[in-house]
């Protein structure tokens, strides 16, 4: 088969999770809508509460899910690019301490804190460029992703700087959506699971959607609460399990100024948007205020500028960001 052709298919079975999840998603509407709310549900006022309820979730889940799916991941400026001149330098060295020195030569003009273990400068071969603070290569991608998270088969996209408010607002709208589905179906589920009721035309729709919902929802728990506990803590998925380097070594907090201030981070200032699939992070994705950062022993502060004191906490995120990005 043509290379072509491969990566064609491998690109059509990388929707299959989308597809799968939209289809369930569709199949629930007939089971709530029609099967339970239509033809299972006595009351008038009842019917009319729920489905008041239900659209409204669903339209936020639907939005968060297609924004998480469809937002570009965000691509590395040409500026961290390499020229030919450049790689060609870089790649004549074969010292593992003279290709450092080349990169932290390249790298002294950018934004960037993060280090390897040998305190270089992170370069990704693959795309040629200084990876950006946070930043990393996804081999799904092809490209390195600003502020990866991870990558998202369930939304065959990765999850990054552009679109991370998206996927967790996906995942609480999803849980919302299965625990309102779950409990206000439970009484009729009871009702057709014990035979109290002869309706048998919508029998399976309704225990089917009650299960699903509950399968769904006791998974999306755990990792909803994940999410908002790495959102809290200023984390990515992949610095949770390996902290950011800087030049005075590894920080798992390095990037925390606080649970509200990195709450802003990622949701903003304005509390009307944070619960909108609406953009509304701080920054560029490049450049990021951090606890501690170093600065030459001959610059402006001396040998570390600390951007959070005790008790600052949660001040103005404003003021962390505009002090970070000025001293870099």
């Amino acid at each position: 088969m043509a290379p072509a052709a491969v990566r064609v298919c491998c690109a059509c079975v990388r929707w299959f999770p989308v597809v799968f999840i939209t289809a369930v998603v569709v199949w629930s509407y007939y089971a709530y809508v029609v099967a339970l709310c239509v033809y299972t549900v006595p009351s008038i006022a009842e019917k009319v509460l729920y489905l008041l309820i239900y659209h409204p979730i669903l339209v936020l889940f639907l939005w968060a899910y297609a924004k998480t799916i469809f937002t570009d991941v965000g691509s590395v400026p040409r500026s961290f690019y390499l020229t030919v001149q450049e790689i060609n330098r870089l790649e004549r060295e074969r010292g593992e301490e003279a290709q450092k020195n080349i990169l932290l030569e390249l790298a002294k003009d950018k934004p960037i804190l993060n280090r390897t273990h040998a305190g270089s400068a992170r370069y990704c071969e693959k795309c040629k460029c200084i990876k950006p603070d946070r930043a990393h290569h996804c081999s799904v991608c092809g490209q390195c992703v600003l502020k990866m998270d991870h990558h998202c088969p369930w939304v065959n996209n990765c999850v990054g700087f552009t679109n991370y408010k998206y996927f967790v607002l996906f995942l609480g709208y999803g849980l919302l959506y299965c625990l309102f589905i779950a409990f206000t179906s439970l009484k009729y589920f009871i009702e057709f699971w014990t035979g109290a009721s002869s309706k048998e035309a919508v029998k399976f729709h309704v225990l089917f959607v009650f299960f699903v919902a509950m399968m769904f929802g006791i998974s999306l728990i755990s990792l909803f609460g994940y999410h908002i506990y790495l959102t809290c803590s200023n984390r990515s998925t992949l610095e949770s399990f390996r902290s950011p380097i800087f030049q005075t070594g590894s920080d798992k907090n390095g990037f925390s100024l606080g649970k509200l201030n990195n709450f802003k981070e990622v949701f903003g200032e304005r509390k009307l948007f944070w619960f909108l699939p609406i953009f509304s992070s701080f920054g560029d994705g490049i450049a990021y205020p951090t606890r501690t950062v170093d600065i030459p022993s001959d610059g402006l502060l001396g040998d570390r500028q600390r951007w959070m004191e005790e008790g600052d906490a949660d001040g103005d995120y404003n003021s962390h960001f505009n002090k970070a990005v000025s001293y870099r």
